[in-house]
C-alpha cells in the first residue's frame, strides 16, 4: 500500500484539479463556476478518498462529456437542449449536484472504512453517469420518447421522456461505473491503512454500478415528470425547464419551483446510492 503524507495529498490533490478543471474550462465542458467547484470537489477527493475515488468521478466527467460533445449539433440534440434548463458547460450546481453526495461519502469512508460507503458512493457515480449517457445518447433516438408517468408520446426533450436507446445508454453507463470501480479496488491505489480494508467484489461493484445507475437514471425521468418544475413559453408554445424562453418569461404549468433539474438529479442520486448500499447490508 502507498502511503503518503496529508500534505503531500493536498498538494496532489489541488495540482490535479487544478489541471484537469482547467482543462475542462478550456474546452468549455465547465463554466468559471463550475471549474471552480470542480477543483474544490477534485482535491477534496484526492485528499480523503486517494486514486480510487477520484478516478471515479474522472471516470464520470470524462466519459459525460465525451458524449456531450459527440454529435453536439445534431438537429435533434439541438431541438432537444433547447428545453433543457442548462447546456452542456456545466456550471458549480451541476458539479455540486453530481459530485458533492458523493464527497461527502468520501469523507465518511475515510472515518469509518465500511464497504456499504464505498457501494454507495459507486451507486451515486452510477447514477449521474447513467442519468448523463441516457440524456446524450437517448436525443438522437429515432423514435419519439415516452413519458414515464403517462406513457405517451411526448417531444424529444421533454423532462420524464425515455426511449429505449436513451434506456441501454443509461444500463451501459452505470455498468461503466461498476466495472471502473471494479478495476480500480484491484489495484494498490489506497494511500491509507482505512481505505485498505477489503472493499467489495467485482461482481458486487459491477452490479452495483449498473443496477444502481439504471434505477437512477428511471428515477430521474418519474422526477422530471412528476414534480420537477416546468414551464411553458408563450411565445414558441415549448414546454421548458427554463424560466426564460425565446428572451421571455415562461409560466409554470406544474411542479415545485425548488425542484430544478440540479436538484432531481441529486435527489436521484440519492436514492441510486441507497440501493447499491442495500447490495453490502443485504
Amino acid at each position: 500500500m502507498l502511503d503518503t503524507s496529508p500534505l503531500l495529498r493536498l498538494a496532489v490533490g489541488v495540482v490535479g484539479s487544478l489541471v484537469i478543471a482547467g482543462a475542462a474550462w478550456k474546452l468549455r465542458a465547465l463554466s468559471g463556476s463550475g471549474a471552480a467547484a470542480a477543483i474544490l470537489l477534485g482535491t477534496g477527493y484526492v485528499y480523503f478518498g486517494g486514486p480510487l475515488w477520484f478516478s471515479l468521478l474522472i471516470a464520470f466527467f470524462v466519459s459525460s462529456t465525451l458524449w456531450s460533445k459527440w454529435k453536439k449539433h445534431h438537429r435533434a440534440k439541438a431541438n432537444a437542449e433547447r428545453s433543457y434548463a442548462k447546456g452542456s458547460r456545466r456550471d458549480a450546481g451541476q458539479v455540486l449536484a453530481n459530485g458533492g453526495f458523493g464527497l461527502l461519502l468520501c469523507v465518511a469512508y475515510s472515518l469509518w472504512p465500511e464497504p456499504w460507503l464505498l457501494l454507495a458512493f459507486v451507486g451515486v457515480m452510477a447514477s449521474v453517469n447513467a442519468d448523463t449517457w441516457a440524456t446524450e445518447v437517448g436525443a438522437l433516438s429515432r423514435s419519439a420518447p415516452i413519458s414515464v408517468r403517462t406513457l405517451r408520446r411526448v417531444p424529444p426533450g421533454t423532462s420524464g421522456g425515455i426511449t429505449p436507446l436513451g434506456t441501454f445508454a443509461a444500463l451501459l453507463g452505470g455498468a461503466f461505473i461498476g466495472a471502473a470501480a471494479a478495476l480500480l479496488a484491484e489495484l494498490p491505489l489506497a494511500w491509507r491503512a482505512a481505505a485498505a480494508q477489503p472493499a467489495p467484489s467485482a461482481t458486487t461493484l459491477l452490479l452495483a454500478g449498473a443496477a444502481a445507475g439504471l434505477a437512477g437514471a428511471l428515477a430521474d425521468s418519474w422526477l422530471g415528470a412528476t414534480v420537477q418544475a416546468m414551464y411553458r413559453c408563450p411565445s414558441c408554445g415549448s414546454d421548458t425547464e427554463r424560466a426564460e424562453h425565446c428572451g421571455r418569461a415562461t409560466l409554470k404549468i406544474r411542479g415545485f419551483a425548488w425542484m430544478t433539474n440540479d436538484a432531481v438529479n441529486l435527489v436521484s442520486s440519492l436514492l441510486a446510492g441507497v440501493l447499491a448500499a442495500a447490495l453490502a447490508l443485504s
